[in-house]
């Protein structure tokens, strides 16, 4: 009106402090402030990107934005007091500074920028009634993910979006051009449903990747690794990784599933147990099995199993994968015993049922 009322509709720029990094961030609904940084080539962590892990969080300094979500839906009273928001959930209304310490060099690891290839379902290994090992042979060689890491993969003509899936191998444990998946069946999901209708071998596939900060840092301490349902993947590569390099540390995997019949990929756990160069404790945690099974281990839930002689509150790292609702109990019980937020790295396994804006 009379143009007094004139909004400035960008594009606007954002200051990263303390690296003094700026960025341009486009107006329009498909544009944030994550986006606008992975594509400027920042090392900024992230894992979900649709505001449902809390893992992209920044403390807004300055400036004006519109939130794309509620934010109190991952973040807590405190780090909503203190400014924290989500950089995946982040429009800009005005020129912004923000605080965050980036992935640049962080332990020695240089995350690779993402990219697309075409290729194709080269093999289905059920691993268990509802959980398939996906093997995908690509058009090109794909060696620069790292283990923990994750890749978009879109079925053309079977859904019109990309799910997401973490690699279940280490690099050097693939063919160059080969990367595998776990997939488990959803309830309802378009693209699990029809993968596990029939044969699939040969189907399109386009996929996007890497993706995600979750990976295994430097560490002398010991690690602990808590899986839950086809969360094994990342989790296994992770243990790949650390036999490949040769790495002397005490490591505890906690797997959670319903019944026996839900756990898999034991044979590679053991081997993994008999050339580990540390010590090795595998605690298998069942959630529904009855007792006339003969099950002598553990029931419960994966954060009920987690017990102080696992850790060194001061120099342990804890390594999360699975439901949501898993990974923030686990989270809970491991800052009460000790371990601060800089030592539990996590990626939520989501769905349409457990996400804002269901990709599932």
């Amino acid at each position: 009106m009379f143009g007094f009322f004139k909004k400035n509709k960008g594009p606007f720029s954002a200051t990263i402090q303390p690296s003094g990094q700026v960025i341009t961030v486009k107006s329009g609904s498909s544009e944030n402030l994550l986006k606008a940084a992975l594509e400027a080539g920042i090392k900024w962590p992230y894992s979900c990107r649709v505001g449902s892990c809390g893992t992209c969080k920044c403390r807004l300094a300055s400036g004006q934005i519109k939130p794309l979500a509620d934010f109190s839906y991952v973040l807590s009273g405190e780090d909503l007091d203190a400014g924290y928001i989500l950089a995946c959930q982040t429009m800009l209304k005005s020129d912004i500074e923000v605080e965050l310490e980036t992935l640049d060099g962080a332990d020695g690891v240089d995350l690779a920028k993402s990219r697309k290839l075409n290729g194709k379902i080269a093999r289905l290994s059920p691993l268990t009634h509802d959980i398939l090992e996906v093997q995908i042979e690509l058009d090109g060689e794909f060696k620069d993910y790292l283990a923990g890491q994750y890749a978009d993969v879109l079925l053309p003509g079977v859904v019109e979006r990309a799910r997401s899936y973490s690699f279940s191998k280490a690099p050097n444990n693939e063919s160059p051009n080969q990367v595998s998946f776990f997939v488990r069946r959803v309830k309802n999901g378009a693209l699990t449903e029809w993968l596990h209708a029939a044969d699939r071998v040969g189907e399109k596939v386009v996929l996007d990747g890497p993706h995600g900060a979750f990976y295994l840092r430097q560490s002398s301490g010991p690690i602990l690794l808590i899986a839950g349902g086809s969360g094994l993947a990342p989790i296994r590569a992770l243990l790949q990784q650390i036999e490949n390099e040769g790495r002397s540390i005490d490591i505890t995997l906690i797997f959670g599933a319903r019944t026996q019949k839900d756990l898999y990929c034991l044979d590679d756990i053991e081997k993994f147990a008999s050339k580990a160069k540390g010590k090795f404790q595998f605690v298998p945690v069942l959630s529904v099995e009855t007792n006339e099974s003969g099950w002598n281990g553990a029931v419960g839930n994966c954060p009920d199993a987690i017990k102080l002689d696992m850790l060194e509150p001061q120099s342990s790292q804890a390594y999360l994968c699975g439901p949501p609702v898993m990974i923030d109990a686990a989270v809970d019980r491991l800052k009460a015993m000790g371990l601060k937020e800089s030592q539990i790295f996590f990626d939520k396994f989501l769905d349409s049922s457990s996400m804002p804006a269901g990709r599932a």
